[in-house]
């Protein structure tokens, strides 16, 4: 379900139940993307549930699915088609066509391609742990998750969050699992990535390797920066944790409760897999506010 997680702080109020969520989320439903629009993006039950509600609560925390279309116009379908107005330009007027009849050439080829493209639809989910107040989204990159908050923006009245952070830098507590340090529920994975600290560009990545091979830590003795870390946590779950404390990779290791569920009926799936996901992420945090001296900031 989730194979990266992102964490933000919630520092507004949140819906009291999973009806209420529901009814803040349908401001902003998924429609299709339309004929002149490049993107679209709205929230949709969880699952796909047809005319279920738009959020999941369950086990102290509540699932979000946001659906975002967009329509694929690659630019060199439209520089073949430009060329192709270009050339009539020059044919018609019997002259060059200026740098800005050239852009507006430009913006009309690309409206009269663009509803004639195809769509394609990417999903996210994100859940919220009321315990915490701690929004987690599954996104690779943070240029996806900030799209996700500010579709819950446009629902809300009032929505303020920020990335998650400890008093204690998680590099610290990398680099010390990597060096034989098993703290509270972490092992060491067979992953890791390293930085030359005087060259940003020079990076060395160890993946399905024995980590414990002197060879390997050795880089870390002599200064490179360990940035990145492949952990099993709790016996449970292996990820990989950066010097952010961003996780990603996160794979169960007894398989996903979805894949294993034999039942036919999708939402108890979708519950079992959210369940195991949210007591997961539930003890990941609260060991890492031990080891990392708690939440910075925190009220």
């Amino acid at each position: 379900m989730f194979q990266n997680l992102r964490f933000y702080r919630v520092t507004s109020p949140w819906p009291d139940s999973e009806e209420a969520l529901s009814e803040i989320l349908s401001v902003n439903p998924f429609s299709p993307c339309g004929a002149f629009s490049e993107r679209s993006a709205g929230w949709e039950p969880p699952g796909n549930i047809e005319n279920g509600p738009l959020c999941r609560r369950l086990n102290g925390a509540d699932l979000l699915q946001l659906r975002t279309q967009s329509r694929v116009l690659p630019a060199a379908a439209i520089k073949d088609a430009l060329e192709e107005r270009v050339i009539e330009f020059r044919s018609r007027m019997k002259l060059e066509p200026t740098r800005g009849e050239v852009r507006r050439l430009k913006e009309e080829t690309r409206n009269e391609l663009l509803p004639k493209s195809l769509v394609k639809s990417e999903r996210s989910f994100a859940c919220y742990i009321h315990s915490e107040s701690l929004l987690v989204i599954n996104a690779g990159t943070v240029t996806k998750a900030e799209w996700l908050i500010e579709q819950l923006r446009t629902c809300f009245s009032q929505f303020s969050c920020t990335p998650l952070t400890f008093k204690k830098s998680p590099a610290d507590l990398l680099t010390g699992i990597f060096l034989g340090d098993s703290p509270l529920g972490f092992s060491l994975g067979r992953e890791c990535r390293m930085q030359d600290v005087m060259e940003s560009k020079s990076v060395a990545i160890w993946r399905d390797f024995e980590l414990t091979d002197p060879s390997i830590r050795q880089h870390v003795v002599e200064g490179m920066r360990l940035t990145h870390l492949g952990v099993v946590f709790d016996e449970v779950m292996n990820c990989v944790i950066d010097q952010e404390g961003i996780v990603s990779k996160v794979k169960f290791i007894e398989g996903d409760a979805a894949d294993q569920w034999d039942s036919e009926d999708p939402m108890a799936k979708l519950d079992a897999d959210f369940v195991l996901l949210t007591g997961a992420v539930r003890r990941l945090i609260e060991d890492l506010k031990k080891l990392l001296g708690g939440f910075a900031h925190s009220e």
